[in-house]
């Protein structure tokens, strides 16, 4: 059993002068907070069938399972009625359209993280409660593990990004799998593309094709705006609260690593008016909202083109040269059919990142009753060692899953589609 030790003579132990306690930095881990709402009700499905909005934030929270047992929710999506209406006398009786739906099941699970709070002699030794740190280093490993998880279930993939803030394993871990609760699913053919140039090619599989110049540009997300007003059924926006202009500008927002981010500035650096438009388009936003508030998507660096806002994450879903990717084949588009594809050969240095083209209910976040408690999450003290030394633990009930539904194309196939988010593969480069 791990325990927390402060022997005789530690640079912990106790000084007569007192002492000055530090911690170390953790990288941002709330923006996912920022980005969830409550579940939908049916009114909400409601109103889009009438061709309505209703607010909605990407990642959906749903704590139905909070109120009874059980450990798996059922999401479902009511699709749009089609075909030819009926016209004067025709015979319209026993021609009725069924009710079309499609759905999928969440499972949830029992998530925990202990840490040793020390003993007498170790509390003895520091003039710190390290009850107190254990409870604030538990409070921030959940907060990073819900970040990340988010991250990696809405990518589809967990990619090669290491390092000692990183709490989710790599994927070829012997737990990872039940770390992350529900099956990690690759993005969907038509939710995936990929940088080839200043344009988009549709599909993982032109991973095999990157080179050094297939970084991220404005003319990509120039693109990506295309592709969502084309869509039969499109990416439902974002409505962020008093946000007034969500109406008549719909808004999405992308999600890009800090070398994304800095391969857009490098390439509208010839022209300072494009840049200097991107981020004045943000502040623009952000200055329309209700009582001047602004949202905490529009803090820090940020930018608007297209009407997808554009922010920059810390964690990096990124690929090697060499790395073997899952991704949905064209072939096996009508049952979301997994293949591998081989990352290109790539300069030293460079690598491939992966963003994320958020719209709303992208992502369901379930929660369920933690049994002895009367919420999902739960915190637990246990002293061992004749009561000498004293174990802190976390526990939350709970999974994630990204909302992917069988909707209808223009030739009445059900298509398996991630339902709120889309993946844009760059190359990034890491030697500047």
């Amino acid at each position: 059993m791990a325990s927390t030790s402060i022997p005789v003579g530690s640079p912990l132990a106790r000084k007569v002068f007192g002492a000055a306690l530090f911690a170390q930095t953790q990288r941002q881990s709330s923006l996912m907070n920022n980005l969830t709402g409550p579940a939908p009700k049916q009114s909400g499905a409601e109103a889009k069938l009438k061709g309505q909005t209703s607010p909605d934030m990407p990642l959906v929270r749903v704590t139905d399972l909070s109120k009874s047992q059980g450990d798996a929710v059922s999401v479902d999506l009511i699709n749009q009625t089609g075909g030819k209406p009926i016209m004067g006398d025709r015979m319209a009786e026993g021609k009725g359209e069924r009710l079309d739906m499609s759905s999928m099941d969440i499972r949830i699970d029992l998530t925990t993280k202990v840490v040793d709070a020390g003993g007498k002699m170790s509390q003895q030794r520091t003039v710190h409660s390290l009850r107190g740190l254990a409870m604030a280093n538990l409070m921030g490993y959940f907060k990073r593990l819900n970040d990340q998880s988010s991250i990696v279930h809405l990518a589809g993939a967990r990619g090669s990004q290491v390092g000692t803030d990183w709490v989710v394993p790599l994927s070829g871990d012997p737990e990872f799998a039940e770390i992350m609760v529900n099956t990690i699913k690759a993005p969907t053919y038509n939710r995936h593309y990929v940088a080839d140039g200043s344009s988009l090619v549709q599909g993982g599989q032109a991973l095999n094709a990157v080179d050094t110049t297939d970084v991220l540009k404005l003319e990509h997300i120039d693109h990506l705006g295309a592709i969502i007003d084309d869509m039969e059924y499109k990416l439902q926006p974002i409505k962020l609260p008093g946000d007034v202009a969500a109406d008549d500008e719909p808004l999405y927002l992308l999600l890009v690593t800090n070398r994304q981010w800095q391969s857009i500035l490098t390439n509208t650096t010839a022209n300072s008016l494009q840049w200097r438009t991107f981020l004045q388009n943000a502040w623009n936003r952000a200055s329309s909202f209700t009582g001047g508030k602004r949202h905490p998507l529009f803090t820090g660096e940020a930018g608007i083109w297209h009407n997808i806002l554009v922010r920059k994450t810390d964690r990096a879903i990124r690929f090697d040269a060499g790395d073997s990717v899952n991704y949905c084949t064209s072939a096996g588009v009508a049952t979301a059919a997994e293949s591998q594809v081989t990352v290109n050969s790539l300069s030293a240095g460079y690598h491939v990142d992966r963003a994320l083209l958020l719209g709303a209910q992208a992502l369901a976040h379930v929660y369920g009753k933690n049994q002895g408690s009367e919420t999902h999450a739960n915190w637990m003290e246990r002293r061992y060692n004749f009561e000498r030394n004293l174990e802190v633990a976390g526990e939350v009930m709970g999974g994630k899953a990204k909302l992917r539904f069988a909707v209808p194309n223009s030739n009445g196939e059900k298509i398996p589609t991630d339902h709120g988010v889309i993946a844009l593969d760059t190359v990034v480069n890491a030697n500047t």
